[in-house]
């Protein structure tokens, strides 16, 4: 099964596992979807559930290699780290590159980007905030592939644009807008408002 079929609730639940995988003492070679239920209260159905999605099903009576289990969890959750920027350090900006929760699941946000800054730049309470004007050569130099536009819609096109003329393919969209790329580019659009709308009617 492709990464990209696995439902969004169970990517949800992976770093709980690979967490209590990792954190178990190294002598113990193979793990259950059973003996992960009990220690993190999940459903066991859920759990194995979950695990088969991401590397089949694990040996009866003996439950999955840990190494290979392991590897499975890292690679879905993105492998080697996704290189990240932000644009528009505004407040949502800020609040997400000081967001350490990224990481867990195989994005690393290196930046972030805004207009109204000092030549020299600033400084959230972990990462650095540049200016706009050297967005492009960071992008290029650091490999990121992943844009996180957090500016007003009558600017998001543009920084769009440079995002993927800089080589970022990816786009997570906190603008309200839809954004015109090429196909081989990837959108995903947050709109807090309508979450919050979905959630109000569950009341």
């Amino acid at each position: 099964m492709s990464n990209k079929d696995i439902k969004r609730a169970t990517i949800g639940r992976l770093p709980q596992y690979l967490r209590y995988i990792t954190a178990l003492p190294q002598e113990i070679t193979t793990v259950s979807a059973t003996g992960i239920a009990k220690a993190l209260e999940l459903g066991e159905v859920q759990v194995r559930k979950d695990l088969g999605a991401v590397c089949g099903a694990g040996r009866p009576r003996v439950g999955y290699d840990r190494a290979e289990l392991t590897a499975s969890l890292e690679d879905c959750l993105g492998g080697r780290p996704a290189a990240a920027v932000i644009v528009g350090a505004g407040k949502l900006g800020r609040a997400l590159l000081d967001y350490a929760g990224f990481s867990e699941y195989g994005t690393n946000i290196l930046a972030a980007f805004d207009l109204h800054l000092p030549a020299g730049g600033d400084r959230s309470e972990q990462k650095p905030i540049y200016p706009m004007s050297m967005l492009a050569d960071f992008c290029t130099a650091n490999h990121v592939s992943i844009g996180i536009v957090t500016v007003p819609k009558e600017a998001a096109q543009a920084v769009t644009d440079v995002l993927y003329r800089s080589g970022v393919r990816a786009f997570w969209c906190f603008a309200p807008c839809r954004l015109q790329l090429p196909p081989d580019a990837v959108i995903q659009y947050e709109n807090l408002a309508l979450s919050l709308a979905h959630l109000k009617a569950r009341l």
